[in-house]
């Protein structure tokens, strides 16, 4: 056997050992889930299918979502990798958003417009139940942590407690700017995700990578993770983050200081998203643009300053956010079952072909980084459940490895957009 012949038998091994880990890690995760939820061993536990490790409910569905999602994966796989290919740039950029919004939206509405568009931000634990009681910004931002405990008469509802101020104020805004209600919510976040589809590619490009820039289009699109992304929060905070990133890998000053502003909001999105903070860091290294940095620290030190000037603090939020996660269902949920069973929702969130990709992306930076991230955030013990749009921002970062895979990729595509089409039709998620 000669030695290309040896390393590619290698290579293939490699992707086939991935595989068969996510497949076990599925399996597993929800065989002992299941076990869990029905023992009666953790009283808080929920019992329904879906909780372990997917929050969600088994239900086998369809919906007028179905052939549009269809019809869609069957396009990106038919003619996405010749697309990316020869299209110029900028108008493959274009076309990559717009599909990669169309994908979000017709997996959404597999559940049906109300139920998983309009309706989906405005139950009683979404940040839209506490809207139209905020009639003055200024005093919600310094009554802010005040309110962040539970069982107090004045609590905020648990999404809005679980994060700080900056999520509740983009509804707000919205509301505002006279786009009020579920709708518009729903809509806005699924535009916002959608430019992930874009970000993730001009990262790479400006990282010198454009080859893999291209291949990657069509894994971004028809990124399984989109069940999730529409309609979640957690699908608009990706899009910010990602756009940050990108505009740091652009290294001009302009894009240096609205790369920091992004992710300096972002803090004041999520708590956890101070863990993007290492790619960005990664990003200015391979860049050896120490300029880009600075900039892009005086931007976000800029958003920090300006809440703390308006009265919210996110040290004091932070650790007020840690008391109350424990407060509730967090002692119901064991984090020796959860420390591994995040990473089997994880494999659901990217699909095979990125599963298939790592073993071949173990040398990029940016990949790495996003790996580390992902590690920090399981072994931290505050992402137990639910990482399955709380780890969006995160994972949007590891879908380049698919593009690593050799030969023809449009089998890969369908692996990806099979895995989104079988989750969403056979459990009704929570997002």
């Amino acid at each position: 056997m000669s030695l290309r012949s040896a390393t590619r038998t290698r290579r293939v091994r490699g992707e086939l050992v991935a595989l068969a880990l996510l497949l076990a890690a599925i399996a597993v995760g929800f065989g002992f889930g299941i076990r869990l939820s029905g023992s009666g061993h953790f009283p808080g536990a929920p019992s329904t299918f879906g909780e372990w490790p997917i929050l969600g409910e088994w239900l086998p569905h369809v919906g007028i979502g179905t052939p549009l999602s269809i019809m869609l994966a069957i396009a990106v796989i038919a003619w996405g990798p010749g697309l990316a290919a020869r299209l110029a740039w900028r108008r493959l950029l274009g076309l990559a958003y717009l599909a990669s919004v169309g994908w979000t939206f017709s997996l959404a509405l597999i559940d049906g417009w109300q139920r998983g568009v309009a309706g989906q931000l405005t139950s009683q634990d979404e940040y839209l139940s506490e809207v139209g009681g905020i009639t003055d910004i200024g005093l919600m931002l310094r009554t802010f942590s005040s309110r962040i405990l539970d069982f107090q008469h004045d609590s905020w509802t648990t999404h809005v407690a679980g994060h700080p101020p900056g999520a509740t104020l983009v509804f707000v805004w919205l509301d505002r700017l006279g786009l009020p209600g579920g709708t518009w919510a729903g809509i806005f976040c699924v535009l916002a995700g959608g430019v992930v589809a874009v970000a993730v590619p001009v990262t790479l490009a400006a990282l010198g990578k454009p080859d893999l820039a291209r291949a990657v289009l069509p894994f971004a699109v028809l990124f399984p993770g989109a069940v999730w992304m529409g309609v979640s929060a957690d699908g608009m905070f990706a899009g910010v983050t990602a756009a940050g990133i990108a505009l740091l890998a652009l290294r001009t000053r302009l894009s240096a200081l609205g790369g920091g502003l992004l992710l300096g909001f972002g803090v004041f999105l999520s708590y956890g998203l101070v863990l993007i903070g290492v790619l960005a860091l990664v990003v200015c290294a391979m860049t050896r643009s120490w300029r880009t940095l600075v900039l892009a620290l005086v931007a976000a030190g800029a958003v920090v300053a300006i809440f703390a000037w308006a009265g919210f603090w996110w040290f004091d939020g932070y650790h007020l956010v840690v008391e109350r996660y424990y407060q509730g269902i967090a002692n119901d949920r064991p984090y020796w079952y959860w420390i591994w069973a995040n990473l089997a929702c994880l494999t659901l969130v990217l699909g095979p072909a990125v599963a298939a990709g790592l073993p071949r992306a173990w040398r990029s930076p940016l990949i790495m980084a996003a790996i580390a991230v992902v590690l920090l955030a399981d072994v931290s013990g505050l992402s137990k459940s639910e990482v399955e749009r709380i780890w969006l921002p995160f994972a949007v970062w590891l879908v380049p490895a698919a593009a690593f895979l050799p030969g023809s990729r449009q089998r890969w595509l369908a692996a990806q957009a099979a895995t989104a089409l079988i989750v969403n039709h056979l459990l009704l998620t929570n997002w």
